[in-house]
């Protein structure tokens, strides 16, 4: 008759502990962003009308159809970006009634643009509405904001936190200033605070509550999702190995 040492019975196969630690990343960067990164449709269609009025036959008429349409488009999709800056919209019905409104109005005024007979009245008062703006305006808009975003791009990477295995890291100034939290027995909490951001940039607030420390919000963290699940995952494979370091015998 053999016998069995009790660590070797409770000890897990090193080749399946060696892949799940593997997996694992080193670390995991998390960065709140202002919200002026949702308005990136809006900065994408003005490059689309810059380049539609740079390079097509289109001068500056208002009874030029082709000219009235992309500034029509653009103020549209701008007004949405700008009441997604504004509002939020924390459950889909809200954001739905909202997309609907938006419909309904873009809709008009298409209809007064091309068929104004159609609304009567409104459809001569909407055929009057003709806003034009020019390649140039549609080309200054875009590298405004996008030395914007530039800019926010490079504020953000002296102001960013950072997840390992056994602690919770903030770097913070141009001077790399560093605040160290306890990792272990950290809870995190996610939430969607606004439907609509989170369809343009997967983005949501994290709340992560150290261990007798205070809650720690970050706001507008992009991919919130896949940072929540690589969050838990390398919490969950500490939380393995400390109950697996204490047993006796082990």
């Amino acid at each position: 008759m053999t016998d069995s040492h009790p660590s070797e019975q409770i000890k897990p196969p090193a080749k399946a502990q060696a892949r799940a630690e593997k997996k694992l990343p080193a670390s995991i960067k998390l960065v709140p962003y202002p919200k002026i990164v949702f308005l990136y449709p809006a900065w994408l269609t003005s490059l689309a009308a810059a380049i539609y009025l740079s390079f097509g036959k289109h001068p500056l008429d208002p009874d030029d159809t082709s000219a009235v349409v992309p500034t029509l488009v653009f103020l549209g999709i701008l007004a949405v970006n700008l009441v997604v800056l504004g509002v939020d919209f924390p459950r889909t019905t809200s954001l739905t009634l909202f997309f609907f409104a938006a419909a309904v109005v873009m809709g008009l005024i298409l209809i007064g643009e091309y068929h104004p007979a159609v609304l009567g009245a409104i459809g001569d008062l909407l055929k009057k509405f003709r806003p034009l703006a020019s390649a140039q305006f549609y080309w200054a808009f875009f590298c405004i904001l996008g030395a914007i975003y530039a800019l926010v791009w490079i504020v953000v990477h002296f102001d960013y936190w950072e997840v390992r295995p056994n602690e919770l890291l903030h770097h913070h100034g141009v001077l790399s200033g560093l605040e160290r939290f306890s990792a272990p027995h950290m809870t995190i909490e996610k939430e969607i605070t606004d439907v609509f951001e989170y369809l343009l940039l997967k983005s949501g607030r994290l709340i992560l509550q150290p261990s007798n420390e205070r809650p720690i919000v970050l706001d507008n963290v992009l991919f919130i999702e896949r940072k929540e699940i690589a969050i838990t995952r390398m919490l969950g494979a500490l939380q393995v190995q400390v109950r697996q370091e204490s047993t006796p015998g082990g």
